[in-house]
């Protein structure tokens, strides 16, 4: 059975987000324009200097990280399927002289749209979700690797599929399933993650991954695992018992067992395409 058609509602959900998160102060596009770099401790250090590399972004958004990588200095190239994220991020480019490339695309379609190879393929940040393969997504990845190119992943760990977030909850209460289903869930909006107040019309439609299943796809794909890291924090309040900490990372909140929030992923193509 195709996805498109929950493809195509999750693309006028991502539509009607933009305008919202555009003027959120979670995304505080202002300071961007100011000079701020948007990134995270977590992927600049462990990605690296990306000086005169090319970068693809996957799932870009609007762009503020992929015009980061920009100004530390890489040749940048970012892919969204929204076409207001898509629209705004041409003009943030413009408006602030940063040299960048976008192009809107549903990523399983970017292949006929990109014919370049890249030093760098990086994505981030409540990503996987919105992808109902992640075989032809690993393929994708390599496809757009030389040889010796790494790609990175930091995300939001699968653990998190498990539990209720809803916002009357007071504790970790598991409630879905952690595997793979090729049905997605459909998720009534309200709000975004940036702004719970907005009021959003259109729902969302979402696929869950294992852990396995993120790893075992890239392998797959020929790719060989570098490093797999995860972290007992997040860079958003995804549950309401949380609490942000000195460095802006939220934690569970009264609750002593550490869980895995977040994790990032390294891996590089050693193998030359045939």
């Amino acid at each position: 059975m195709s996805n498109d058609r929950y493809i195509n509602a999750n693309r006028e959900l991502w539509n009607e987000w933009t305008k919202v998160h555009v003027h959120s102060d979670f995304y505080n596009v202002d300071e961007f324009k100011k000079g701020k770099i948007t990134l995270k401790d977590i992927e600049l250090a462990e990605l690296g200097d990306v000086k005169n590399k090319s970068l693809l972004h996957l799932q870009c958004h609007f762009g503020l990280d992929t015009l980061s990588w920009a100004r530390l200095g890489a040749e940048v190239t970012g892919v969204d399927f929204s076409e207001e994220a898509i629209e705004y991020a041409k003009r943030l480019s413009q408006e602030l002289d940063i040299p960048a490339r976008f192009i809107c695309s549903n990523i399983y379609d970017t292949i006929e749209l990109i014919t370049d190879k890249f030093d760098i393929v990086f994505t981030s940040y409540g990503v996987l979700c919105w992808l109902p393969d992640l075989v032809e997504w690993a393929e994708i990845i390599s496809h757009f690797l030389r040889c010796g190119g790494i790609f990175y992943i930091v995300e939001f760990h699968p653990v998190n599929n498990i539990f209720d977030n809803e916002k009357d909850t007071e504790g970790l209460v598991a409630k879905y399933s952690y595997f793979h289903s090729t049905d997605p869930v459909k998720w009534e909006s309200d709000g975004t993650y940036a702004d719970k107040t907005a009021v959003i019309s259109n729902p969302s439609f979402e696929w869950t991954h294992s852990m396995s299943d993120i790893i075992n796809s890239l392998i797959s794909a020929g790719l060989t695992i570098e490093f797999v890291h995860e972290f007992p924090y997040c860079y958003y309040d995804h549950y309401p018992f949380m609490e942000k900490d000195d460095k802006g990372w939220w934690r569970l909140k009264n609750i002593e067992a550490e869980v895995p929030l977040t994790f990032s992923l390294r891996a590089r193509k050693v193998q030359p395409d045939h």
